[in-house]
């Protein structure tokens, strides 16, 4: 038998970009349609369009994917499932999905639909993909970027088919779980409408003050793209189902260079041949790339995760300064370059230069087609030194030849007929679907009635008790005070509590957390991994963001789950909660935040390396235990926790006060106010 290669998926914003892909040997393409996808910016296919690549694509053997994996509105919700109809009868193969509601009202309305679970669901281990599979009928999963390769492997050995990313830009905070640019900004990242908080400049500072940081460059929150060129025989071997590039918004050139790298790589694999891995890597970098790390797949991130310096595009080192003359220089050239290639000369004055010397690295042509260890004279006005590096930032011969594959591959495309309605859309109704992915029978909430309780988010064991002796409040605890400080030191409070999860399960929070399911009180699950422990141990459980709980059907899908009490997201519109509390009435509680400094994001990459090297000793590092500040442009001071872990979480600088809408939100129908005690941050 011969090696089992996974599915080569491909990113596609136009059909341009769509030819490009299939013209390089994509098995997948995936697309938006529509305003229901997480690339608001992006220019989506029309349903016309979507017809004719779906043509394109089964053409070729490939198949088409498109992405409805923002968290939905209930005024939204109709809208979303007729799109789902209407690219279905385009052609197209399978959804991508986030929101649980969404799923289950595509599995009722729509029948036995092919739906993959998004990345932006936030499942990062076996159990919760083996839930996903099971509860919503899910016949995929698309695990996050953090995990390594043993990770995926794992998840991979599960049987449920998982697509894991394979190239291209990383947002630092895990998929799902950032309200940064929400809270901050106004405009929502999983609505689609992300403002790139992670691409900008910022200090970091101690509690007096003081900077901190001491690197160069103050890209504090900016990744390098996700590399695993090196890794393709790993993850064929981890019996990975599908391997995705990233990058919807990309030109065609980009998707057709890195596709092609990748389907070399797959089938030098597929023919037992040697990865000519060093190649590969030069040819993607002369498309965009922010530098390259492959630090999860290797099990870390530290700060070989991060480009402090740039959030642009980095291109391919290919030569060195060797003589300046008279608004031109001669390179000395490390790798080939051709006729036409952009070259950006790396030259940063020094403290001696003249105040009014640009500090913008020029951007010229190059004249010539030439071989690594020549010499060529390029035009560049502007005074650079010997020695600047010069890097390729735009490859004239990748452009050529993307537009003649794309021109091949759209020949003649206006005059081809749309392809027949997919067999699977005919006798589409309002089935409930089949198997335990269909909606359970409503059950009634036997505290709906109640008058509203109050809950304090403590962190230390100390108040925890006090709270208790005196009454009147539930008392919730985050997972990540409990190992700051270990389980014994809870001692027999914790049957007492509610612990508050971490936003994370991966295979190393799975023995803490199981741990913590079988021990406290109840807990509240902040993804699908946990809800899976949680019904394992037979626990009390609640439901909190990152899980996306956005709708009146996604409230019923946790109350099928097995949820007790649903906490809904702090960035929701107060109408909205309302909204929602009233028609949660008879199946599941729900609880809000009421006060508290609301979390910006959590990643895996410790922040407090931008202050030096990393001791490799969370438990004992002082930096962790000091107060530390994410310091924006104007000023304004951003809380930072890092656990024991060394998960780094950003917290807003303006608490979140809903005490004014209390009364109304309570005759609404929410039935828990949460505030945080006085040293603790809410989520």
């Amino acid at each position: 038998m011969g090696v089992r290669l996974p599915e080569l998926l491909a990113p596609a914003g136009s059909l341009q970009a769509l030819a490009a892909a299939v013209a390089a040997g994509a098995d997948a393409v995936y697309t938006g349609a529509g305003a229901f996808n997480a690339r608001a910016a992006a220019t989506d296919l029309s349903l016309d369009e979507l017809r004719i690549a779906a043509g394109l694509c089964h053409g070729r053997g490939a198949r088409l994917y498109v992405t409805l994996n923002i968290f939905v509105r209930d005024d939204e919700l109709d809208e979303a499932v007729a799109l789902a109809a209407d690219v279905l009868e385009a052609g197209a193969d399978a959804l991508i999905v986030a929101d649980l509601g969404l799923i289950a009202e595509l599995r009722r309305r729509l029948g036995d639909v092919e739906i993959h679970l998004s990345t932006q669901a936030g499942v990062h281990a076996s159990a919760g993909a083996l839930l996903a599979a099971r509860e919503l009928g899910v016949s995929r999963v698309t695990c996050g970027r953090e995990l390594s390769v043993d990770e995926i492997a794992a998840m991979a050995a599960t049987g449920v088919e998982i697509e894991a990313f394979c190239h291209g830009a990383i947002c630092v905070c895990y998929a799902g779980a950032c309200s940064f640019s929400s809270l901050r900004r106004g405009r929502s990242a999983n609505r689609g409408d992300c403002t790139q908080p992670c691409r900008l400049h910022y200090g970091l500072a101690d509690g007096a003050g003081r900077r901190v940081d001491a690197r160069e460059g103050d890209l504090l929150l900016c990744p390098r793209d996700y590399l695993s060129i090196r890794h393709i025989p790993q993850l064929v071997d981890a019996g990975v189902g599908a391997l995705k590039i990233e990058g919807r918004m990309k030109n065609p050139d980009y998707v057709f260079n890195v596709v092609g790298c990748y389907r070399a790589a797959l089938d030098a694999v597929r023919d037992g041949l040697p990865v000519e891995v060093d190649a590969l890597e030069a040819q993607l970098a002369r498309s965009f790339n922010r530098g390259f790390t492959t630090d999860y797949l290797d099990g870390s991130a530290g700060a070989g995760l991060m480009s402090w310096e740039r959030s642009c595009n980095q291109g391919l080192r290919a030569g060195v300064v060797v003589e300046r003359r008279y608004e031109e220089v001669v390179v000395e050239l490390e790798r080939s370059v051709e006729a036409g290639d952009t070259l950006e000369i790396r030259y940063i004055p020094g403290e001696e230069a003249a105040p009014d010397v640009p500090k913008r690295w020029p951007m010229v042509p190059c004249p010539v087609t030439a071989a690594a260890g020549a010499r060529i004279a390029v035009h560049c006005k502007r005074k650079v030194s010997c020695g600047s590096v010069v890097h390729v930032v735009r490859s004239a011969g990748v452009l050529a030849r993307t537009d003649t594959a794309v021109a091949t591959v759209l020949d003649g495309v206006q005059d081809a007929a749309p392809p027949a309605p997919d067999a699977r859309a005919e006798g589409m109704g309002p089935s409930c679907g089949s198997g335990s992915a269909a909606r359970a029978a409503a059950r009634p909430c036997a505290d709906a009635d109640r008058v509203p309780a109050r809950a304090v988010l403590v962190e230390t064991p100390e108040r925890a008790a006090a709270l208790l002796g005196a009454g009147g409040a539930e008392i919730l605890v985050p997972a990540f005070a409990v190992a700051e400080m270990g389980c014994g030191a809870w001692g027999s409070l914790l049957g007492r509590l509610t612990v508050l999860l971490d936003e994370v399960s991966r295979v190393g929070d799975e023995a803490f957390q199981r741990s913590l399911c079988a021990t406290a009180g109840a807990v509240a699950c902040r993804n699908l991994t946990q809800v899976a422990y949680a019904r394992d141990a037979g626990a009390a459980f609640e439901i909190a963001s990152p899980i996306p709980v956005t709708n009146v059907a996604s409230l019923h899908a946790c109350a099928d789950l097995g949820a007790r009490r649903v906490w809904l997201p702090s960035d929701m519109a107060v109408d909205r909660v309302a909204g929602l509390a009233r028609a949660a009435a008879g199946r599941v509680l729900v609880g809000v935040v009421s006060s508290g400094l609301p979390e910006l994001m959590v990643t895996e990459h410790c922040l407090l390396t931008a202050e030096g090297a990393c001791s490799g000793s969370c438990g004992g590092c002082a930096r962790r235990r000091s107060e530390r500040f994410l310091i924006e442009r104007d000023g304004t001071c951003l809380p930072v926790r890092v656990d024991v872990r060394g998960r780094t979480r950003i917290y807003d600088a303006e608490p979140l006060d809903r005490s004014g809408d209390v009364a109304m939100l309570a005759a609404a129908g929410v039935s828990c106010f949460l505030e945080a005690d006085e040293g603790a941050c809410a989520w």
